[in-house]
């Protein structure tokens, strides 16, 4: 890579964490809540859609009341503080941000609440290790839209797009992450199903701690 690396974004839930957050009743929760109130139609095409792609159709209605947005992001908000207390580190993590602690600009951007990530990423003490950590609520719009990736850079303003790279399991987490002009590494990805979706991560790898092999020459030994 021409540029020197000086900031990894991470994705939090099957990243640095191995949560046990069950995504798909989330997204069924949602939607079930967002029928009910006539918000969005039924029969939307649940396999093409996540969570934060139903929530920002729900979004671009003009149709949430300030209290149905506040019932809808709690149900999300349960399932999360749910998942998040069961939550362990992904092998190789506490590892590897201690290594790069000091020497890159560390952040995270998650899709979840910040006080769910926050306390899960206390709970395995690892949370000090991060410059930034960017949940939904420093959001206009979720992953898979470029919005917590753009928040990153603006903290940062001393640096560009391609100083940093991003890491995350999910088409999402690489699509907005490519949108904010920033490299991506998919972490144990589905690549035919990123692919699906447009996205072609700079770099795959298998285990976290491979992360640093694309650092170089800024990270030594």
């Amino acid at each position: 890579m021409a540029f020197t690396i000086k900031g990894i974004v991470f994705d939090m839930d099957n990243t640095l964490l191995h949560s046990t957050i069950d995504f798909g009743a989330m997204k069924r929760d949602v939607y079930d809540f967002l029928c009910h109130h006539r918000i969005l139609p039924q029969g939307l095409a649940m396999d093409t859609h996540t969570t934060s792609t139903i929530i920002a159709e729900a979004m671009n209605t003009g149709l949430l009341s300030e209290d149905l947005r506040h019932a809808m992001w709690e149900i999300a908000k349960e399932h999360e503080m749910r998942g998040m207390m069961s939550a362990v580190l992904e092998a190789g993590a506490s590892e590897l941000v201690q290594q790069l602690y000091g020497q890159l600009h560390l952040a995270i951007v998650t899709n979840n609440a910040v006080e769910a990530a926050v306390a899960a990423l206390e709970e395995n003490k690892i949370a000090h290790y991060f410059d930034l950590i960017i949940g939904r609520e420093a959001m206009g719009l979720l992953k898979p839209a470029p919005d917590g990736y753009m928040e990153v850079l603006k903290h940062f303003p001393h640096t560009s797009p391609e100083e940093w790279l991003s890491v995350g399991d999910a088409w999402v987490d690489g699509k907005a992450s490519e949108s904010a002009g920033i490299s991506f590494i998919s972490y144990r990805g589905d690549i035919a199903r990123m692919n699906s979706m447009g996205v072609f991560p700079f770099a795959e790898i298998q285990h976290i701690q491979e992360v640093v092999g694309y650092l170089q020459p800024r990270i030594t030994k």
